[in-house]
This record gives C-alpha cells, structure tokens and sequence, in this order.
C-alpha cells in the first residue's frame, strides 16, 4: 500500500510506493526536485524530513552525518518511505515538462579531443527529439544492466546530435570500448536528460563556473546557451587539469573571450612542466583567493567529486548561500536492479 507523500512548500502532494525512493515517487510523478547521481555520493538531494519515518538507505557518513540525520535531513534518492512522509525540498520548475526518454542512438562520429579524451556524436532516430536543459547528462545503458552517465556538452537546438566528452578511465570497462573497439554506426541505447544541473534562469547575480577535467562538457552547453541568448550576466570560468595536454577546445575559448567582454577564462594546471606558463595549482584555492567574499555570485562546479565538495565547503565558507550552489560530481551511476 502506497505511502503517502507531501512536499512543503509547494503543496504538491503524491503516493510513494514502499519500495521506491522519494526522489522516484517525486520524479513518477512529475515533481522535479534537485538531483545529480542517484547513488548516494554527490549529496545534490538532500532535504529535510518534517514529518514522518523513512529508512536512509546506505549513505556514507561524510556525505550525510549522523548528526545531519538526527536534524531531519536525509538524502532523497535514498530514502525510502516506512509511513506517510512531509518533507522540505526546493522544486526545479524549469525541467517540469521535459520527458525522460529511452532512445536508441547511432555512433555518428568520433573525435580525439586530448590524449586520453573522445568526443563522441550520437544521432537519435530522426522521428525523436531531446528536449534538455543545457548542463543535464544521458546515462548510457549497458548490456549487463549498468549504466554510465555522460553530460551533454551541446545546447537543445542542437539535439540532432548529442555531444558527450568521455575520458579514458584506467581499467574502465566502457572507456576502454570507447576507446578501442566502438567505431562510428554503432549503435548505442541511452535514457536521459536527467540531472538538475542547468542554469537558473531567474537569476541575475554574476556566474562563477567551475570544472574539473571534462567536466568542461556541462558547462561548455551553459556557456553557449547563455552567449546564444545574449546574456551580460559577468562569467568567470576556471577549468583545472593535471597535465596542460589535458585542455581542449582552445579555438573555441579564445573566440569567447574575443566575442564577449563579461567572460573571463582561468586556466589551472596541478602538475605542470616546463612548457606550461599559465596558473599551476588547484581551482579550489585560486577561486577563494579570487572570490573572499562569494555572497554575491551563483555557483556551477562539475568534475571530480573531491573538487566539488571541497570548493562547494569553501565557498560556503567565504559567505555564499548554499542555495546559489549548482554541483554535478562525476561519479558511476548504479545498475538498475528490476
């Protein structure tokens, strides 16, 4: 028997089936709330349980405390109904009537971008389209059951073809295909958009983009949707790599900054050599060097989950509301079990 489930404070009101997730019974119904993995490890759904019992889930206590708990806060793609539920969570208007689809798609190109990352173009069926937000990602769905998740690095319009930026992981099972056997015309199955990872668009305070390695991708799809839509809100992008060779589309970032005067691009490398006379470092640092005071700004940082936090903690820490922080931790998406 269903469980019954309201949302404060919009009032929306639904039925949580007992062995769903309330991000699921939110998602079923139609109710986008803030979510980024589904797994537990990037924290994007945490809110707070008013009323009612829920079973947490197996969390990690660094991404939710005990202490966090014992206050009402739980993660809502954990968190499993055991009565009736009352939680706080801000909605996500924007992607209301954007429908999540299953689609097969074509291998219609494929470019090296860096040493260790490919672009790949996927083609869907001429007959579909992808309604998505720039910044949402797909998830590759595998033979075996997993799935992979990959943000979109084009804009809506440009849905013909969907762009993901994939790097080489050591050992990865699909990487490694991506990266040896997948040849164009193959043929790949996906389900997307998802993610609440896209630009609030009532906003007007200056933007602060951060990324680390592809997560450039996401934020490559913002940036162009903005300057499309003739946005003067000020950017600064910091994008951090390991190793120089490691950044890409250089052409199309010297022509931004050319074209747009409220754009500013840092480029940090962690481990640099003798060839590389840019910034060396870590973004997390240079970006409180440079915002000591980040009350004021709205926040996007996508890449690895460790950069995400800790800039997410330090930002928090120079002044800024955590609700003016957008985060995508790039971590696996689980299998699906049923």
């Amino acid at each position: 028997m269903p469980y019954h489930l309201h949302i404060e404070p919009s009032g929306h009101e639904m039925g949580c089936d007992n062995d769903e997730t309330i991000l699921e019974a939110a998602l079923r119904h139609g109710f986008n709330i803030p979510y980024g993995c589904r797994n537990g490890t990037c924290a994007t759904c945490k809110g707070r349980i008013l009323s009612g019992e829920v079973d947490y889930g197996k969390v990690e206590e660094k991404v939710l405390s005990a202490a966090e708990k014992a206050s009402g806060l739980a993660l809502f793609c954990q968190a499993t109904p055991l009565s009736d539920v009352i939680i706080e969570v801000r909605e996500i208007g924007a992607a209301k009537d954007i429908q999540i689809k299953t689609l097969p798609s074509r291998v219609a190109k494929i470019v090296d971008l860096a040493p260790d990352v490919r672009a790949l173009f996927l083609k869907i069926p001429i007959t579909e389209r992808l309604q998505f937000l720039p910044g949402q990602y797909i998830d590759i769905l595998l033979k075996d059951g997993g799935r992979r998740s990959f943000s979109l690095a084009n804009v809506p319009g440009d849905d013909a073809l969907l762009e993901l930026h994939i790097k080489k992981v050591p050992g990865g099972a699909f990487t490694g295909h991506v990266f040896g056997a997948l040849k164009e015309k193959d043929i790949l199955r996906f389900e997307g958009p998802l993610g609440t990872f896209f630009i609030r668009q009532e906003s007007t305070r200056p933007l602060l983009m951060v990324a680390t390695g592809t997560g450039f991708a996401p934020i490559k799809g913002m940036l162009e949707s903005l300057f499309a839509q003739g946005s003067i809100r000020p950017i600064h992008f910091y994008w951090g790599v390991r190793h120089a060779e490691d950044f890409y589309c250089h052409d199309l970032l010297s022509e931004w900054q050319s074209r747009h005067d409220h754009f500013q691009v840092t480029r940090m490398v962690s481990r640099p050599d003798a060839s590389w006379s840019g910034a060396t470092g870590y973004v997390t640092a240079q970006v409180i060097h440079d915002f000591p005071d980040a009350s004021a700004i709205d926040a996007y940082i996508c890449g690895h989950p460790d950069m995400v936090f800790s800039l997410s903690d330090a930002l928090q820490g120079a002044g800024l509301n955590p609700e003016h922080i957008f985060a995508d931790a790039f971590v696996f998406a689980k299998a699906k079990t049923s």
